[in-house]
């Protein structure tokens, strides 16, 4: 259970997605989304948990040399949260995850080189094998500008290091990626304009707008309900 403030949610009879996936670049928000969702729906969280990675600090200082102990670190770290998940009751999982292990390869293929990649992909295929399937999938953009402003409001220091140049490159491969995938329901929301940490009318509507998907691909966008 999240420790987030609960906001109180009419479901109006409606159920939520038993198995919910957040996802989205660094500072877009989505661990704090998941959290607020598990607090709406007494839902469990299922966290990536990136303060862990003892190698993300020297990977924002030097990519390079930091990017294949880095990604690696992530994917076992996520493979073996996955695995937790379906040890317990992967028939009514009710969980909020803030990452979507298929996403995993994206921050490989920007920052490994071409042997370590191959290496990374080995491990990869052999390590995600019958990932359970998310009822909903959640995919928050923001422009570039707006990462890097809320990257540098929330002041983790070694965030503070990352470039523009690679957060572009991100939002890139992250479009790519969501523009073809059709491995679950899918809602793509426009972050740039909406605050669902603080901002309880635009956190309701994105969940009374959600309640209702069960297939397809959706969009949400803050601006239509002004």
């Amino acid at each position: 259970m999240s420790d987030t403030t609960i906001t109180n949610i009419d479901l109006k009879g409606r159920t939520p997605p038993s198995f919910i996936a957040v996802e989205g670049p660094i500072g877009v928000g989505k661990t704090t989304l998941a959290k607020k969702l598990a607090a709406s729906f007494n839902y469990q969280t299922l966290l990536e948990d990136a303060e862990e990675n003892p190698f993300l600090e020297k990977f924002y200082r030097n990519r390079e040399q930091a990017a294949l102990a880095t990604q690696l670190f992530f994917l076992f770290q996520r493979a073996q949260k996955i695995q937790d998940l379906r040890q317990t009751d992967i028939f009514e999982p009710v969980r909020v995850a803030d990452f979507l292990i298929e996403k995993d390869p994206l921050f490989a293929r920007i920052n490994l080189e071409t042997d370590e990649y191959l290496l990374y992909e080995k491990v990869y295929e052999r390590l995600t094998i019958d990932a359970p399937r998310p009822d909903l999938v959640i995919y928050l953009q923001a422009s570039t500008d707006i990462l890097l402003s809320r990257i540098e409001s929330r002041g983790i220091p070694h965030e503070q290091a990352i470039e523009r140049d690679y957060l572009e490159r991100l939002n890139e491969v992250y479009s790519e990626f969501f523009l073809y995938y059709d491995g679950a329901p899918l809602l793509i929301v426009n972050a740039s304009e909406i605050d669902l940490a603080n901002d309880e009318t635009d956190y309701t509507h994105l969940v009374d707008y959600l309640l209702d998907i069960r297939s397809g691909r959706h969009y949400f966008n803050p601006t239509f309900f002004g």
